[in-house]
């Protein structure tokens, strides 16, 4: 168990923290990519490139400047009928449709002037995007096919994998060159996504081109796409698998601290050149991956490729660069071809012992405290009304809670009975916080009608409401919540609810509200006993109640509100004493509950009182009636001489 996340709460609290970034001034030295100095006191973006703050010369070093899609509004740029633009990094160009080619037999022009597409013939097209929809399909019934990948072998299925991926990479290319005329196809499948294109003509200087598939992406300079080769089309191939990454996973990557957590956060892609098979390229490819998930606490992120070896093959990062990495998206470079994936590793933060300690012994003292409440609450007649009816549900959803946290939060080996341990503390947490709500309404209804135990409106009221809202409203939120995102419910530390995709938020968002109002609650309640108090004329018992009243109110709001807000001081110098400040009060909450609602509890000490009283009785019954209640021991010892 962490010490950072002992308790529920604390996952979203944390979650919660950021950074904030302080601007400085700067040199020229602190360029960031894609801009140069200026004056050798500021900074301007390339042509083609916009700063993120939309100023021209900037100073701040963590600037970004990001590429301006020509292609799209606010600029559109028109390459004519039957072309379309297609943006580069730093630039764009114009290219003919499918189907569709330049009179001259080049790959692309700059406008709409240059502009001479015209129809290829429909029988050619026809058959060469037939074939290639073919490859994919056969690809995909191949990826598709769990039962012979679970059955082999992780050798076999390395050494499988390294032939057909390159057996894959040549048959597309063959493909594609087998209709240069189509300069562009694209064919994608539901696991498969392909993308060609084909180079007739000698390259002009400096131009590179960009291929997608799925969500990713390669530029890639002409010039290492046709090698030299100026007799001839060449052609460069871009493939993404989005299930391969399930078949050929983080395992069969070995450069890393076995105690770290591996797994691969992007689809696998490959790219690959032709009719010369060369892997090694005079300048860098850049690909573009957009992430599977996003995890917390990142370690490190590694480009990688797959290398065939003898022994089947395995990821590797020779030649490959990680260039930027955001929550979103990495972006890597690599001097060779090959297929290319994102690994990303964790790490779990270290356990502290004495946190541990603390978590299990005050929660071991709060589920005695709980079950010492629930019967107090059951058994005391002298106590009994709609008030101990909600101590009594909040106690039994707390006790449930923390019974299932305590013994089942860490059990995360199955995926499905994580899911539904997530599930029941979700639940039954929310379900602790309405109870929390509707004690807070109780309290304030009876502060307002001055009727402290007998107000029978509104014991009515609260008997029909409770118990729907505060079993009924948790399901709904938990159900939903399961219906949305069922694949966040369990994490692999922990049988609690993900960060990703913010889903915390469907704790976290409920618990903030049911805070929020029970503090409008406890404020009012202050409120109206404050001006009640300064015009009462009443017994001395009635301002007693009223005084109660007031305890258990900011006892409430400190015990079942403002204890869990500790979490988000666990930050910066005080985070540690922070962090034990909310596992020491939060794990003891069933002791606080059972101090408050039954120790401070006059009634309730005086039944305590009776039951000690009733147990001593008999002993002293029994010694009197062996003598009899008239006689006396020294008249029975006289009589017997």
């Amino acid at each position: 168990m962490q010490g950072s996340s002992l308790l529920p709460g604390l996952c979203f609290l944390l979650s919660l923290s950021g950074v904030v970034a302080q601007k400085t001034k700067g040199t020229c030295i602190q360029c960031p990519q894609f801009s140069s100095c200026v004056n050798a006191t500021h900074c301007t973006c390339n042509h083609g490139y916009i700063s993120e703050s939309r100023q021209k010369y900037f100073t701040y070093p963590l600037e970004i400047c990001t590429d301006i899609d020509e292609c799209k509004p606010p600029i559109s740029i028109y390459c004519g009928v039957n072309a379309e633009c297609q943006n580069i990094k730093g630039s764009f160009y114009c290219h003919c449709k499918a189907g569709y080619k330049l009179l001259s037999g080049k790959a692309q022009f700059n406008n709409s002037s240059e502009n001479t597409c015209q129809k290829t013939t429909p029988s050619e097209t026809a058959s060469s995007t037939k074939e290639l929809q073919q490859v994919v399909g056969n690809i995909e019934s191949l990826l598709t096919n769990k039962i012979v990948w679970g059955t082999e072998e992780r050798k076999n299925i390395a050494a499988t994998f390294t032939s057909i991926l390159q057996k894959v990479e040549s048959v597309v290319l063959e493909t594609a060159l087998k209709a240069p005329d189509q300069k562009l196809q694209k064919v994608q499948n539901r696991n498969v996504a392909v993308e060609t294109r084909v180079v007739t003509d000698n390259c002009s200087k400096g131009v590179i081109f960009n291929l997608n598939a799925q969500m990713n992406s390669m530029d890639i300079h002409c010039s290492d796409i046709i090698q030299g080769n100026t007799q001839g089309p060449s052609a460069v191939a871009f493939v993404s698998y989005s299930s391969l990454g399930n078949i050929i996973n983080a395992t069969f990557f070995e450069e890393v601290n076995k105690k770290d957590q591996i797994y691969l956060n992007s689809q696998v892609v490959s790219a690959a050149i032709g009719p010369k098979r060369n892997t090694s390229l005079s300048q860098a490819v850049t690909l573009s991956f957009q992430h599977v998930k996003i995890k917390p606490s990142i370690k490190k992120v590694f480009c990688v490729y797959w290398k065939g070896t003898k022994e089947g093959g395995h990821w590797s990062t020779e030649g490959c660069f990680l260039k930027q990495a955001n929550k979103t998206h990495s972006i890597c470079n690599s001097t060779h071809l090959s297929s290319f994936a994102v690994l990303v590793a964790f790490h779990r933060q270290k356990e502290d012992p004495a946190l541990t300690v603390i978590t299990y012994v005050g929660l071991s003292l709060s589920l005695l405290c709980l079950v010492l409440a629930a019967l107090t609450f059951l058994l005391c007649k002298a106590i009994q009304n709609t008030s101990t009816s909600l101590h009594l549900q909040l106690s039994l959803c707390l006790f449930l809670a923390h019974l299932l946290f305590l013994t089942a939060m860490d059990r995360t080996e199955i995926k499905v009975l994580c899911a539904i341990i997530a599930g029941a503390l979700h639940y039954l947490y929310l379900a602790s916080f309405m109870w929390m709500l509707l004690e807070g309404l109780h309290l304030f209804l009876t502060a307002r009608n001055l009727m402290v135990v007998n107000h029978s409106g509104v014991n009515r009221f609260m008997k029909k409401l409770m118990f729907p809202v505060g079993y009924g409203v948790p399901a709904v939120i938990v159900a939903i919540s399961a219906a949305s995102r069922p694949h966040l419910y369990g994490t692999p530390d922990h049988c609690w609810l993900s960060l990703n995709q913010k889903f915390i938020w469907a704790f976290l968002g409920p618990v903030c509200a049911i805070i929020c109002v029970n503090f409008v609650f406890f404020i009012l309640v202050l409120w109206i006993l404050k001006r009640k108090l300064s015009s009462l004329n009443s017994e001395v018992s009635t301002i007693q109640n009223l005084k109660m009243l007031t305890l258990k109110a900011t006892a409430q709001l400190f015990i079942l509100g403002c204890t869990w807000c500790l979490g988000i001081f666990q930050m910066g110098p005080a985070a540690r004493v922070m962090a034990y400040l909310f596992t020491i009060i939060n794990s003891l909450q069933g002791f606080f509950i059972f101090l408050v609602y039954c120790l401070l509890s006059q009634k309730v000490r005086k039944w305590f009182g009776e039951i000690i009283k009733s147990k001593s009785e008999p002993e002293t019954h029994t010694l009197s009636s062996r003598f009899g209640p008239d006689s006396k021991p020294s008249e029975k010892l006289v009589h017997i001489k």
